[in-house]
């Protein structure tokens, strides 16, 4: 359609969004919900968050001089504007491609992107620490936050509210709110208050009013609190305003002209801001504001009939085995009470929380609290479950360590998107887990290399007397059938799937599958050994004294993991045998299709055989 995009297509970067007249805004919001369909419908990604960002991020884009001025994005998945906008319009058709442009702000894609994301609650520390450095060189650039209120409830964002507070720095954060239930206080006159409070004049007047009557103590003090009485009686600020910020708002996030004010505003107030927007996730898109959670990670879809949420029928995905385990484990099992820190949909547990609402807890973006939380719940003789994401349990280390493992409290950690988990990238990717786990004392760690066994495993996690974990991948399973009775593994213990001769692989989790297709060719022993933590020790030993050539193959960081405890086992007993770890490289894997990204780790069965092949070649060639 000729015109379609006759303003969005004039745009290659914010200065020449800034020539344009304020008028003219709506109608490039419009272009821009248009694109972003249209786009996202062709190459998948978030789709609701950045349906409901396009106003505000036109409207920061308009008034700060950016890329001077930061702008530092919380989580990043409401970014795709921010990126059209700032000169990657075109390369929108590769978005989360291997090759292409990443789905989260990236600093060495754009000198736009001010700061890395994909994890939660860190705009709030890292635009601080922009303010401070700005301050120290005598600049006057300005650092804004963008956080949502999901992020908000993130403690690492509370702690750099209190210390930005506290040094008065010349911050400006912009709580995005979707939540529906601030919309009966989003009209008229709170936009008319934001225009009022965010303005110079009463900026002067508070400042003057506070040297007046700063001279007799119990007047300011009874002047400040009516202040906050009347601010409290219409808008939610008054513990914003306790850390110590001007806060403002909430305002419709949807209005351009009183976003542009306001943000103009406050642009030129000193000291921390915090500017309280209301929007709705789905923005401008009917399916998607009637259900913005089907419409938060989308794949490819027709626009006209949107996305299905019905489930492909086939293979069983391994957040589906674990979502049916806890509920099956619920019914014999009273103690069960299962946890997440805000994932219940990416972990699996609607139907838990939908059979068990009173042993179901949503903690909230807060991985720490959520350890914490279930091993003040352990101590009670009840059994937590904590369904995690493996990049976001490394943010709960310490608790891992001192709260759970250190008492030897029986919580499982059911350890979802362990690996490479394809498009969206090294912040999602759980590359080090195994890594950072088995060197935990106390703590059982598990590998599932399918459906079945995974069952199997979580429900040996479950009766185990201690703490535990079992790590299993993004996607489907081989299509193993489910045996619906339980069992609990032997502790400690793997199992030969095949025998062969002079080669044997030693295969843990996800990865047993190309190494029993590489063996066909190597006509290698294959081991499943299922536990890295305790590792199966006599396996282990036996296969070391029976071939010339172990192969360990993971799908974790090779360094520090399971071939490093084969390693490590081995020299502990003396016993000399060549051994070659595949794993993850010593980098961040970046984004792309995850069947591409293993094999250009070398984790898939061409990449296993030439691998082994490489290594007996160079060994015949030292003989």
């Amino acid at each position: 359609m000729p015109g379609k995009y006759s303003l969005l297509e004039a745009i290659n970067d914010p200065a020449e969004l800034r020539a344009l007249e304020r008028r003219q805004l709506p109608q490039l919001a419009e272009e821009l919900r248009t694109f972003l369909i249209e786009s996202v419908s062709k190459s998948g990604g978030h789709l609701a968050s950045n349906l409901g960002a396009v106003e505000l991020t036109i409207a920061l884009h308009y008034v700060f001089n950016t890329p001077d001025d930061r702008l530092v994005w919380d989580v990043g998945h409401q970014t795709y504007t921010h990126k059209i906008l700032t000169g990657r319009r075109e390369a929108m058709a590769t978005l989360r491609q291997l090759g292409g442009i990443a789905g989260f702000p990236k600093r060495a894609e754009s000198e736009y992107d001010a700061f890395g994301a994909g994890h939660s609650s860190t705009s709030i520390s890292a635009a601080l620490g922009m303010a401070v450095a700005a301050q120290a060189e005598g600049s006057d650039r300005r650092a804004v936050a963008i956080i949502g209120d999901g992020a908000m409830t993130g403690g690492m964002a509370f702690e750099a509210l209190n210390n930005a507070g506290a040094m008065d720095a010349n911050l400006l954060v912009v709580l995005n709110d979707n939540d529906m239930s601030i919309s009966e206080n989003v009209g008229a006159l709170n936009n008319y208050l934001a225009k009022l409070m965010s303005g110079r004049f009463y900026s002067a007047m508070r400042k003057g009013g506070e040297k007046v009557l700063g001279a007799v103590p119990p007047i300011l003090e009874l002047a400040k609190r009516a202040e906050e009485h009347m601010k409290g009686m219409v808008i939610p600020g008054t513990l914003f305003e306790e850390f110590g910020f001007n806060y403002i708002g909430p305002i419709d996030g949807h209005d351009l002209d009183v976003l542009v004010t306001t943000l103009s505003n406050l642009k030129h107030l000193q000291g921390p801001q915090l500017l309280h927007i209301a929007t709705q996730k789905g923005k401008g898109y009917k399916l998607a504001e009637e259900d913005p959670c089907l419409y938060h990670g989308v794949a490819k879809f027709n626009p006209e009939d949107g996305v299905s949420d019905a489930k492909p029928g086939g293979k069983l995905t391994y957040t589906q085995v674990f979502g049916d385990w806890l509920c099956d484990m619920a019914a014999q099992d009273k103690r069960l009470v299962g946890i997440t820190p805000a994932m219940c949909e990416g972990s699996g547990m609607v139907r838990f929380a939908r059979e068990y609402p009173k042993r179901y807890f949503d903690v909230g973006i807060a991985e720490q609290h959520a350890l914490t939380f279930a091993a003040g719940i352990a101590c009670e003789g009840m059994k937590p479950v904590v369904a995690i994401y493996s990049t976001f349990l490394q943010r709960a280390y310490d608790q891992l360590i001192h709260d759970i493992a250190l008492q030897g409290l029986p919580i499982v950690l059911a350890i979802d998107r362990a690996g490479l988990v394809g498009a969206d990238g090294p912040t999602h990717a759980g590359s080090f887990d195994l890594s950072f786990l088995r060197c935990v004392p106390n703590l059982l760690v598990m590998a599932p290399s399918d459906e079945n066994e995974c069952r199997q495993m979580l429900y040996t996690a479950f009766m185990h007397n201690g703490p535990s974990a079992v790590r299993y991948p993004r996607g489907s399973g081989m299509g193993v059938a489910i045996q619906q009775e339980m069992q609990a593994l032997p502790i400690g213990k793997g199992e030969v799937r095949r025998e062969g001769e002079k080669i044997a692989i030693l295969a843990f989790g996800s990865m047993l599958a190309p190494a029993l297709a590489a063996a066909e060719e190597l006509k290698a022993t294959v081991a499943n050994m299922r536990f890295v933590k305790p590792l199966d020790e006599e396996l282990t030993l036996r296969l070391a004294q029976t071939h010339d050539l172990l192969v360990t193959v993971e799908e974790n960081a090779v360094m520090g993991g399971a071939g490093s405890a084969v390693l490590e086992f081995l020299e502990s007993k003396g016993v000399t045998v060549q051994v070659l770890q595949l794993g993850l490289p010593d980098r961040f894997v970046e984004h792309g299709d995850p069947v591409k990204l293993l094999a250009s780790c070398g984790l898939d069965q061409d990449g296993i055989v030439r691998a082994v092949q490489g290594r007996l070649h160079s060994t015949q060639v030292t003989e």
